[in-house]
């Protein structure tokens, strides 16, 4: 691939122009995440149920004593033997985090609607070790945007109304916060690229000397199972 080379001096200038394009973005992106948290929370009422390793869970239980909560909504439905290859990629950044999590009053944990005994096989062979719960049971899915009826799919119902989703379950990241008295507030979620950040490969990826080199139209279709990766 043809690329311009340059001297050091060159480079240099070159690269001090981008630093100021960068640190735009990292002030532009601290300006967005205090727009974040200033969000208003919207109460959650409804009593959804989930099932974990010890049996039945509420949404209360997955805050595990933390008062907040992040959901990863991992692309599993009922009816698949494996869970998403592309939540997979997602997938393989959370072991590591879920620790420093901790230490900030987090609690962490992935929701599929899939059975749980297919989300702890699915678990076992991918060599994961983060919370996970089937929802298969309760609404919770489809109330927090990706999980779909057919009559859905084809709709523009996904990504706040700004996507269809072309299939019965999507990727997404929800955060919770709850309060002493147990009332439990959701306080953000974020669909299709907004999870691009939750993305420890990516991050590594995007400063590469080719960055993502991805097939535009197909920009996930290099993506694979950590396990089902050519050996050569």
């Amino acid at each position: 691939m043809a690329h311009p080379v340059v001297g050091h001096e060159e480079w240099l200038e070159a690269r001090r122009q981008l630093l100021a394009e960068e640190k735009r973005f990292t002030h532009s992106r601290d300006q967005l995440n205090a727009a974040r948290v200033a969000l208003p929370w919207e109460r959650v009422d409804a009593d959804y149920e989930f099932t974990g390793p010890d049996g039945p869970a509420s949404l209360h239980d997955l805050f595990d004593g933390c008062h907040q909560l992040i959901v990863y909504h991992f692309m599993f439905p009922p009816e698949w033997d494996a869970g998403c290859p592309h939540c997979s990629f997602w997938a393989d950044s959370f072991n590591p985090n879920v620790v420093h999590l901790r230490a900030r009053d987090i609690s962490f944990v992935a929701v599929s609607r899939a059975p749980y005994e297919k989300l702890a096989g699915y678990r076992e062979r991918m060599g994961w070790s983060f919370r996970w719960f089937s929802s298969g049971g309760s609404a919770f899915n489809y109330d927090f945007g990706v999980s779909f009826t057919p009559e859905q799919q084809d709709q523009p119902v996904f990504n706040y109304g700004t996507l269809t989703p072309g299939m019965s379950d999507r990727e997404a990241a929800s955060a919770f916060f709850r309060d002493d008295d147990g009332a439990i507030f959701h306080t953000y979620s974020t669909y299709g690229r907004g999870i691009d950040l939750l993305n420890g490969a990516y991050n590594f990826i995007d400063i590469s000397p080719l960055g993502r080199n991805e097939d535009p139209n197909h920009t996930q279709s290099w993506v694979r199972r950590h396990d089902e990766y050519g050996g050569d």
